[in-house]
């Protein structure tokens, strides 16, 4: 139930003002993943999925710069860390969920600006990302 509560209450609302409701991932999203998050990187939005449905999103996100580049594939969530820092970029990486070896993850951050491989997230959509994303769901991320 931890994801279909607020994707009824999300549908509610919306419904009540108007909104679109989010779609689902075979429909309204470029990945194929049941469960965990959908990248897509041209667009620069990022959805959360359950059960083969968005639940969450389209959300606004950034990604890696030239010669920094966000891989593209799928990877399971290895694990989340609610305050980190990164040593290599010396800054800090609020609700950072670890989706690659090599250090990729989402975080809170500017999604104005480029990254150096992660995916950035406002500060409400990467506290939501980091409550929904389990270790071992998978995140997929596509050009």
């Amino acid at each position: 139930m931890r994801k279909t509560l607020g994707t009824t209450v999300l549908a509610a609302a919306a419904l009540t003002l108007g909104l679109a409701t989010p779609a689902s991932a075979s429909t309204g999203t470029p990945c194929s993943v049941r469960n965990g998050a959908c990248v897509q990187l041209s667009t620069n939005q990022a959805w959360l999925i359950y059960n083969g449905n968005a639940s969450y999103g389209p959300v606004r996100m950034s990604h890696g710069m030239p010669g920094h580049e966000t891989p593209v594939g799928t990877f399971p969530v290895l694990r989340k860390v609610k305050d980190d820092w990164s040593v290599p970029y010396n800054g800090p990486m609020p609700n950072a969920v670890y989706f690659t070896t090599t250090g990729v993850a989402f975080h809170q951050g500017d999604t104005n600006t480029q990254s150096h491989g992660c995916v950035r997230l406002g500060p409400q959509e990467s506290l939501v990302f980091y409550d929904n994303l389990f270790p071992g769901e998978q995140v997929q991320v596509v050009p």
